[in-house]
């Protein structure tokens, strides 16, 4: 059997690397290519995840690189055609809502070859989104759904997917923490003089935030403010710090935010069980933040993850004003949610291996 793995972004990287893993362990004759799509192409948000998880590197590079959504899809689209052709898989694997996702199931199923989507069935219901557009399209055209969460099944379930195809997996990226972090150091955190519990931890990426020059404004002034409280860590996304270095209009970051380049996911596993409260505008981040039990404030309107707020691990922050976020994270100090498991019991790479593995 000949499985492609397409993946393109940060958070794809970490999830193939614990299926990938378990195809080895599990069936060292499954052939599995990896096609690195270049959606992200900054060496700190690619390269470094490759090397410090042991992901064997992909055959594939396409390379893409930047652009607006249609350009770089359309680029995805025909390389990721031309590749299938040539090599002729069993089935695509494809991850989470990025572009290369879309590209990905797209290229396959007008080959007729089998798509496999992980972490299938979430909804944030904000067709804005570009995610959203890409994970419902994505579910619509797959053979095989991997689902991280009950809610993504009564979602798959609600929109008419055939029940056969719904796997109730749990969450990959589960798997990841719990090995990653069994396996870490702490050299990271005394790099940097960090205490537990003793700053919060920031991340800023989505389009949504940084295209929003008045949202952002209101972001920055909210972290500098929380710096009277504790430290902020904030690893900067290079569309992040792009943004800021081309709008000198916008607050300028405090000295007292610990600004760090984007860091590989064993060091962010350090920063974030570490953290008091994790102040987030990402998917993945909200996910991680209650695998290690710490509070979490999501910058956005609307989540994907709903069992995380009806847990209370996560809170929706106003976005109306600085005081409005700074009031939010302030409020979630030292909060705890419920102990109920939302997503598997960190096997959710097996599950997914073997179901591929006896596809036909």
């Amino acid at each position: 059997m000949k499985v492609l793995t397409i993946v393109g972004a940060r958070p794809q990287f970490i999830k193939a690397a614990t299926v990938s893993r378990a195809f080895k362990n599990l069936y060292p004759e499954l052939q599995e290519i990896i096609l690195h799509s270049g959606q992200h192409f900054d060496s700190n948000m690619s390269d470094v995840f490759f090397t410090e998880m042991n992901i064997p590197t992909p055959k594939y590079n396409l390379q893409v690189g930047g652009g607006n959504h249609g350009q770089q899809t359309a680029k995805m689209l025909a390389g990721i055609e031309t590749i299938l052709q040539e090599e002729k898989p069993d089935s695509v694997l494809v991850y989470g809502d990025t572009n290369s996702t879309l590209a990905g199931a797209l290229a396959a199923v007008k080959l007729h070859i089998p798509v496999m989507h992980v972490e299938a069935g979430l909804r944030s219901f904000n067709m804005k989104m570009p995610e959203e557009i890409n994970r419902v399209l994505t579910d619509r055209i797959s053979s095989l759904l991997f689902t991280p969460a009950p809610t993504a099944v009564v979602n798959l379930n609600r929109e008419g997917i055939e029940a056969h195809k719904i796997i109730a997996a749990g969450d990959v990226m589960y798997d990841a923490t719990l090995y990653y972090a069994a396996n870490k150091g702490n050299n990271f955190l005394l790099r940097f003089k960090l205490q537990p519990r003793n700053y919060f931890l920031a991340t800023i990426h989505r389009a949504e935030t940084t295209d929003n020059l008045a949202l952002l404004s209101i972001i920055i002034h909210a972290l500098n403010a929380l710096t009277d409280v504790k430290k902020v860590v904030l690893p900067l996304h290079p569309r992040t710090r792009k943004t800021i270095e081309a709008n000198p209009s916008l607050p300028k970051l405090n000295s007292n935010i610990l600004l760090l380049p984007p860091v590989g996911f064993i060091d962010m596993i350090a920063l974030e069980e570490s953290a008091s409260v994790i102040i987030t505008d990402s998917g993945g981040v909200q996910k991680e933040a209650y695998f290690h039990r710490v509070p979490c404030v999501t910058l956005r309107t609307e989540t994907e993850w709903i069992e995380l707020i009806e847990a209370n691990w996560n809170r929706l922050a106003d976005l109306s004003s600085t005081d409005k976020i700074v009031s939010a994270v302030l409020s979630a100090v030292n909060t705890k949610g419920s102990n109920i498991a939302c997503y598997g019991v960190g096997k959710a790479s097996h599950i997914i291996a073997k179901t591929i593995h006896q596809y036909r």
